[in-house]
């Protein structure tokens, strides 16, 4: 119960506050095993989510549910480029990635990298994403969820719990986007 209280306690207060701190360049891969970086996205919106592809419920369930929030908001939607960063490298090769992404939209754009290339973009969006030990399957990925809505700049406009409704989701970037 503690552990809950204190995510959700820190949900709030990240949720909540300006942050100007929270995003900074990258290098990675996508799923054609192109390299991209965060000026590839320069003049965009972005909404970027950390996960893995072997997530049992959490990322399926936020990529659907983008999605949805994206086809919601229309022509406005379009605007955006949904980007979806693998935390788990060993696994999340960029052709395991990209099938997955394409499950959920073919505007998802999958980046995936080494080790050390998304330990430098979890660390500069303060994302917790921790190995459990493994069972007999495999292993999962305890990791932050939250949703980061860039600017064309590669600056946070805002982040979005990934428990919110589509129809939430939507109007949050409503909200967030310049007026149209």
């Amino acid at each position: 119960m503690l552990l809950f209280s204190g995510a959700a306690c820190l949900r709030i207060f990240l949720t909540s506050q300006k942050h100007t701190q929270i995003g900074g360049p990258y290098t990675l891969v996508n799923g054609q095993g192109q390299i991209v970086t965060q000026a590839a996205f320069e003049g965009h919106y972005t909404l970027l989510y950390f996960g893995y592809t072997h997530c049992v419920d959490i990322c399926p369930l936020t990529l659907a549910t983008v999605s949805a929030a994206l086809d919601e908001l229309g022509k406005r939607g379009e605007s955006i480029i949904p980007v979806f960063i693998s935390v788990d490298p060993e696994r999340d090769t960029p052709k395991v990635l990209q099938d997955y992404v394409e499950r959920f939209s073919p505007r998802i754009v999958g980046l995936t990298g080494s080790e050390t290339q998304l330990q430098s973009v979890v660390k500069a969006f303060h994302v917790s994403a921790r190995r459990q030990v493994p069972n007999g399957a495999g292993y999962l990925i305890d990791h932050s969820s939250l949703l980061y809505f860039m600017d064309g700049q590669n600056h946070l406009v805002g982040m979005i719990p990934v428990d919110a409704s589509a129809h939430q989701i939507a109007s949050e970037l409503r909200r967030l986007l310049p007026p149209s």
